[in-house]
């Protein structure tokens, strides 16, 4: 157990990654994770739906904060770190991503698929005549 304790760098710790077992570090982490959500959140809105911004930038500005949201949840509610007990929860979520990624690009690739050989409507009605 000193050998653990000797290996950790106490200045390497994430947010909610305390090994602490008191409940006011671990719900400092909750409430400045909920504060960066909300705040990331109301950014994202007055983002879209103001004129002070360049309008062709909107999209980038807004995946650039969805990113940074993505990234909030990961460390602050996920507890998503670079430690080294950290591996097995990184590898469960990138091949739940890849799945994702599948699913989505999959269903894609079908519909293009069928979209591009269906027969238009204005077709199958004159052949009906």
């Amino acid at each position: 157990m000193s050998e653990l304790h000797e290996l950790h760098d106490y200045r390497d710790v994430a947010p909610g990654d305390e090994e602490e077992v008191r409940v006011g570090p671990r719900l400092l982490g909750y409430v400045v994770g909920l504060g960066l959500a909300i705040v990331l959140t109301i950014t994202s809105f007055f983002v879209a739906g103001t004129d002070l911004v360049w309008q062709p930038s909107i999209p980038v500005a807004l995946v650039v904060l969805a990113m940074a949201q993505m990234g909030v949840h990961l460390v602050f509610f996920l507890h998503i770190t670079t430690g080294a007990d950290n591996t097995n929860n990184v590898l469960a979520l990138a091949f739940g991503l890849l799945i994702v990624f599948l699913v989505i690009g999959g269903s894609l690739w079908i519909m293009s698929n069928l979209n591009h050989n269906m027969m238009p409507m204005d077709q199958i009605m004159q052949m009906q005549r």
